[in-house]
């Protein structure tokens, strides 16, 4: 028998320390430094200016969705509406004005609840994200041509979705309270300005974020309505319950975890039960949408579909990547469970969000908005989150090359099959690989920034700092410290056993 193992109760309150600069401790924000003078001195006046760190940052976060939208200049005059390939061959896609006509916006059809003409019969997307369709719709003017009134419809878009943009850094910014800088990694990812305004994703991202946010401040019913909003937007937000049940299991913490679950179930039943009780066949069109979609861009399941000479059926798909996700979710289950020192929430909520997108049968360029906040979060290390973002841009460019080279005849102009499967292969071990990084950091604390500087689980809430009460295997055995010979620093203080004892 061995002490059960505790999470680390930290030195001293946040409040009582320094925040830590990026510049100081990660070499290549350091070396990115020299553009802006250097990195800060040691008798720099922190918090004394209106220039605090959260205001540089989001006003860094409107500049890059500012440039996202430049990006897609070619496309607003002219590429959107004139000739099938050109929007690709600029690589400036986006579904927003398309589907302003395609969705009957244009015509004033009310969204779950009037049918469309055409194949789709109705709104293929979750009722909250309806919703932000619908209010842009009201916005945008009802005269001109349908070229003007698509422009208008993606320019309000691009103005409701840059403010989710801008609460996006805010929250990452103030989750761990004594690294701000952490939100540059968020306000300057190259992918995400490229896809922030193909789709709706960024309103789901928003309140996500905006939940992480809530439960690092011990707010769980807030956190809990808020992700209930995200799932209302789109379905991955949903998927952040299961690290933290497995974590609360560990740690006790069952009040809290019943109060965000409870939370997230009110506000989901809130948004969609009124259409699931009166437009229950449009309310399920998304649902049934995403059953029936065969395989689709970006997946491995692409790969092996177009080397195969009999693909397998969408069934058989649906079924073995629904095995693989519940495999990846039990690895993540195990890996809280067992890990000697207990996971950081942000690790294990990227964990099982890339888990689902590696598994997934489809990957659109714009999902990759949903990983960039949690990634710096779980592990915010300059290196290997570019590292991640090379390979993102390059399926970025990828898939419009791609469809450009599809959709140009005998020209042929553009990326071909192969070229693209490559593209996929950069985009899955991009994703890999800094999964295996936050897995590394699991096992090495002393490797993670985040408790190298001090701190246990910053975006834990009550977490933070609590002690252990269920563990398996070796966790039980809290003095089992796993350090990597070859690092060099400080090594990462373990905390002192809990109260209760036993191994399992």
């Amino acid at each position: 028998m061995c002490g059960m193992a505790s999470a680390e109760s930290t030195q001293a309150s946040v409040h009582e320390r320094e925040p830590v600069r990026p510049t100081k401790e990660d070499e290549v924000a350091a070396a990115g430094s020299e553009l802006i003078g250097g990195p800060l001195g040691r008798r720099a006046l922190l918090g004394s200016s209106w220039w605090t760190p959260v205001r540089v940052i989001a006003l860094v976060a409107i500049g890059m969705f500012a440039l996202g939208l430049v990006q897609k200049a070619p496309c607003y005059n002219g590429a959107w509406f004139f000739g099938a390939s050109s929007q690709y061959t600029h690589a400036c896609y986006s579904d927003i004005p398309h589907l302003y006509q395609g969705r009957g916006f244009a015509d004033g059809l009310v969204p779950y609840f009037d049918r469309l003409p055409g194949d789709m019969q109705y709104l293929e997307y979750p009722v909250l994200t309806g919703v932000f369709m619908e209010v842009a719709s009201w916005l945008t003017p009802g005269s001109g041509t349908i070229q003007y009134q698509e422009q208008w419809y993606w320019m309000v878009n691009a103005g409701m979705l840059m403010v989710c943009a801008a609460v996006i850094v805010v929250c990452v910014t103030r989750t761990h309270a004594r690294r701000p800088w952490d939100g540059l990694l968020v306000a300057l990812a190259p992918a995400a300005a490229l896809t922030a305004t193909i789709n709706w994703d960024l309103l789901a991202v928003a309140l996500t974020a905006a939940a992480m946010l809530m439960w690092s401040r011990g707010r769980s019913l807030a956190f809990g309505v808020l992700l209930g909003l995200a799932t209302a937007a789109k379905l991955y937000p949903f998927l952040l319950l299961g690290p933290l049940m497995v974590l609360c299991w560990r740690t006790g913490r069952w009040r809290e975890f019943g109060k965000a679950l409870g939370g997230a179930i009110v506000a989901w039943a809130v948004v969609n039960g009124p259409v699931m009780l009166f437009a229950f066949d449009g309310w399920s069109k998304f649902y049934t949408f995403s059953q029936e979609r065969g395989v689709d861009f970006g997946s491995f399941w692409l790969i092996m579909a177009q080397n195969s000479d009999d693909p397998l059926s969408t069934d058989t798909v649906n079924t073995l990547a629904t095995l693989l996700m519940l495999v990846c979710c039990a690895a993540v289950a195990a890996l809280a469970l067992t890990a000697p020192r207990r996971p950081r929430f942000a690790q294990l909520a990227f964990l099982i969000v890339a888990a689902f997108i590696l598994t997934n049968k489809v990957y659109s360029p714009q999902y990759v908005l949903w990983l960039v906040p949690l990634a710096a979060l779980a592990r915010p290390k300059w290196r290997d989150f570019l590292i991640w973002q090379v390979c993102e841009v390059a399926y970025f460019l990828g898939i419009w090359l791609y469809l450009a080279y599809t959709t140009s005849g005998d020209a042929h102009k553009g990326l071909p099959t192969d070229g693209y499967h490559w593209a996929i292969g950069l985009h899955l071990l991009g994703t890999l690989y800094l999964c295996v990084m936050v897995v590394r950091d699991i096992f090495m604390p002393d490797r993670d920034p985040v408790r190298r500087s001090g701190d246990d689980d910053p975006s834990g809430g009550v977490l933070d700092g609590a002690e252990d009460v269920f563990v398996l295997g070796p966790a039980a055995c809290p003095r089992r410290q796993v350090v990597d010979a070859r690092f060099d620093g400080p090594p990462v203080e373990w905390g002192k056993p809990g109260p209760t004892g036993g191994s399992l």
